[in-house]
Parts: structure tokens; C-alpha cells; sequence
């Protein structure tokens, strides 16, 4: 599979689905799984502050050159009027048919100058249409570093919660410029230049730093020292993983470029292994189209302008104006989830195993949402939040059944047949859910 196409890897195992199915999951980072403990380090973000590494799991896309700008405004729903150096974007591709490729946060550096950072299917689709386009463009595609074995060209830490700003205050040299979300500025600490973007990925007050990757040790270093007094913690692996479920961030769904002839140019040229990502999860369809979602299913209604020509508009207007899924979080049932872990302690079939607080074993997970026995959508990413005492899960399901209170139920476990490596030997379970809004808690940043 190494020098086959994606288009080739598909051919050879039959079809899509028959190629990502039952995969399993590889390494996430290069962090270890906790520093601490993960309950004390989800606290961090909602009590104290909570230090996250993000240098070593998302892809880099850098553009430079005087097209940058229209290829982006060709590919994304976006609105990129008024872009300035300084500014971030969310940016988020679809294929022709409106289906939901990937997003990314996209950085513009500084003139014709911008960087996009996030999972491989957004940059793969941005890098194929800068390298087979007519664009007056340069540009570098660089893979995970957890993946390629690479130092990664910039270390990428968040610092979030209700002390992040008064630490980025202390540790910098110097006076905190006035930042708006989602806007950044250069700032030094240590000697060393450093973006400070106004973000946060757990819903509380904080900066994302990025730089060079050789200085991230000290500066991690100078953030631990200064936050000591005020309780900072370093996040591993696994908590990380948590906090943009109850913000409503959905990180991967299966991108929408496995079939059709409008996707099959870029299949031929994307190598296989920047685009195979692993399904698992109850839902088991033969159809890899049913796996896909929508930017307006996703929730980026908001970011879609429609005044733009970019690929798939046409298919998003019609949406908008009759969507027929939307983005809701799930909240478990507890008493469910009792049982299934006390099925653990009892003779005959056990429930499948969670692990916490972010159980995982396929990239793109899908569990079926049912309600009286009718399938009414698929629930993705979970994990369990100390802060709220809860297991949630982001879902997309019927327009219908999306009014928060409604109640579900979800098919925890996997079909019988399965060969996933990452799976044991268990029974699918029902699981009783509750809609709620996504984002599910307060957006404080």
C-alpha cells in the first residue's frame, strides 16, 4: 500500500468501506497518556490552568504567493473579504456534492503568506488543488510528526482556563497585547518570538502559542514555571482528547472523497496513506456515503458565505434552506452505563469496554442513535468529563429529533463479525442518551 493511490487501495480491497473498516487506531501524539492524572488534569482547564501540547497530531499546510488567497476562497465556504495578517479562520472544505471534506484553523502570517494546521483531509484537498491548479502558489504539505517521525517545524501549546491569562501575562517579556478571538499577535518570552492566538479548545479564557519547535521545551518549561502558584497542570494524550466534545467540536468524520467521479482526480493523486482512516462503531453500513456529513449538519452554517463560488455552494444553498440532520450532544444515561460496566463482574457476555475518559478504537467512530427501534442518526466522538459527572457524545441526528430533552437510545458496541485488533470479545449494548445543545456547557473564552 505504501506506493498505491488511495483510488488503487480502494480497488484492490473492494470497495471503501471494506478498506477502512475494522482498521483500529493508531498513536494519537507523541505525549504520554497523563502527566498527572487525567481527572486532575481536566480539572485544570475549569479550575486553575491546563497546558496542552498540540505539536505533534495535526498536519501543516503552508501557502505562499499571490493566488494563496483565491485558492482558498475557491475551496472554502468562507468568507475571506477583509482577511488580514494577524486574523484565523476556521476553515472548512466540502467535495461537489456539498459533503463534508475537513476543516482547519487557517493562520495568514503575514502578505500572501498563511499557514493552515489540522487533520490530513482539509490539507490534503487544499495541497491537491494547489499542486494540480492554475495557482501562482508555493506550497508545503508537512504529515503528522506522531506519524512521520519528524520534529515538527513549530511546537503548538494551548493555555486555557480561569488563570491562563494572568500566567501568558507573567511569562511573556513584556506587556500583553490586545488580542480579539481568534485574532494573534507576536509576543516574546524567554528572548523567543511567539503567536499568541486568542483561542481555547475546553471553552474557557486562554491563548494558543505557536513557534519553533527547538525552543518548545524551555518555553513549556517558563509556563510551568510561572503557573506553579496557580495551579497549571500539563495535559496528556488522553484528556486532551475530552474538552472539544463539550464544546461541540466534532474532530472526524469520515471525509467525503472515497467515491464518485468528481472526487476520483484526487484519489489517483492522493497517496494512499495520507488518506485511509479507520471506521468503527455500531453503525455498519455497506454504503460509504452514509458515513458522510455535511458542513451544515456540522454546525458552520454560521461561517458559509453563500456570495462566494466555491466548490460544492450550489448543494449547501439547497441545504440551508431544508436541512435534514443537525449537531446535538448526548448526555448517557448513568444507570446504562452502570450495568454495562457491571457486566464486567458478572458470568456470560460483557458489554464493550470504555475506556476513560476517551474511548477510542477507530478514528472515525459511529454508534447508531435509535428511537423506538428507528435509526435516526449515527453518535461520534465520546468521552467522559470529570467537571460534569457525565459521558458525552456528539451526534448527528433527524432535525425532528434534535430538541434537546429528547430521549434516544445509542447501540454501544461493535457487530459481531468485526476483526479490529483494538476490540474484545463482547455484546452490543443499548444505551439511553438525552439530547442536549452542542456546545453542551458554556463558551467562556
Amino acid at each position: 500500500m505504501s506506493h498505491q493511490s488511495l483510488e488503487e487501495a480502494i480497488q484492490s480491497a473492494g470497495g471503501a468501506v471494506e478498506l477502512l473498516r475494522d482498521l483500529g487506531v493508531g498513536r494519537f501524539t507523541d505525549l504520554p497518556t497523563e502527566f498527572t492524572h487525567w481527572i486532575e488534569e481536566q480539572r485544570a482547564w475549569a479550575e486553575s490552568c491546563a497546558l496542552m501540547d498540540l505539536s505533534y497530531h495535526m498536519t501543516d499546510f503552508e501557502a505562499r504567493g499571490p493566488d494563496a488567497i483565491e485558492l482558498f476562497s475557491d475551496l472554502a465556504v468562507n468568507n475571506f473579504d477583509g482577511f488580514e495578517p494577524g486574523e484565523a479562520k476556521q476553515l472548512v472544505v466540502a467535495n461537489p456534492d456539498g459533503n463534508y471534506i475537513g476543516d482547519a484553523i487557517l493562520f495568514h502570517l503575514d502578505d500572501e503568506e498563511f499557514l493552515s494546521v489540522g487533520a490530513a483531509p482539509a490539507t490534503n484537498w487544499l495541497d491537491y488543488h494547489a499542486q494540480t491548479g492554475d495557482y501562482d502558489v508555493d506550497v508545503e504539505w508537512r504529515g503528522r510528526p506522531v506519524a512521520t517521525d519528524a520534529d515538527p517545524v513549530y511546537f503548538r501549546y494551548q493555555v486555557q482556563g480561569p488563570e491562563a491569562i494572568p500566567i501568558v501575562e507573567e511569562a511573556i517579556d513584556g506587556s500583553l497585547p490586545e488580542v480579539g478571538f481568534f485574532n494573534f499577535a507576536e509576543v516574546a518570552i524567554d528572548g523567543t518570538s511567539v503567536n499568541a492566538l486568542r483561542h481555547g479548545m475546553a471553552g474557557e479564557p486562554g491563548f494558543e502559542l505557536f513557534g519553533p519547535y527547538e525552543e518548545g521545551e524551555a518555553i513549556a518549561e517558563t509556563l510551568m514555571t510561572v503557573g506553579e502558584d496557580r495551579g497549571i497542570r500539563r495535559v496528556g494524550a488522553e484528556a486532551y482528547q475530552t474538552p472539544t466534545i463539550r464544546l461541540g467540536w466534532l474532530p472526524l468524520p469520515v471525509p467525503a472523497i472515497y467515491d464518485g467521479e468528481s472526487t476520483k482526480a484526487f484519489r489517483e493523486w492522493l497517496p494512499a496513506r495520507r488518506g485511509i482512516l479507520s471506521i468503527g462503531g455500531s453503525f455498519d453500513s455497506e454504503d460509504i456515503t452514509d458515513y458522510y456529513v455535511t458542513p451544515v449538519e456540522m454546525g458552520y452554517d454560521h461561517v458559509i458565505d453563500l456570495d462566494g463560488d466555491f466548490v460544492g455552494r450550489d448543494a449547501i444553498a439547497a441545504e440551508l434552506e431544508n436541512p435534514r440532520r443537525e449537531k446535538v450532544t448526548l448526555v448517557w444515561n448513568a444507570d446504562d452505563l452502570t450495568d454495562a460496566f457491571g457486566s464486567l463482574f458478572t458470568e456470560g457476555e460483557t458489554a464493550k469496554f470504555l475506556e476513560f475518559p476517551h474511548p477510542r478504537w477507530a478514528a472515525c467512530p459511529y454508534e447508531e442513535v435509535r428511537t423506538d427501534g428507528e435509526l435516526i442518526g449515527v453518535s461520534t466522538d465520546k468521552g467522559y468529563i470529570y467537571n460534569e459527572r457525565e459521558m458525552l457524545s456528539l451526534a448527528i441526528v433527524d432535525v425532528d429529533h434534535a430538541e434537546p430533552g429528547t430521549e434516544v437510545s445509542l447501540v454501544l458496541g461493535e457487530p459481531a463479525d468485526n476483526t479490529n485488533p483494538k476490540v474484545e470479545r463482547h455484546a452490543q449494548t443499548e444505551i439511553r442518551a438525552t439530547v442536549a445543545p452542542a456546545p453542551y456547557a458554556e463558551d467562556n473564552r
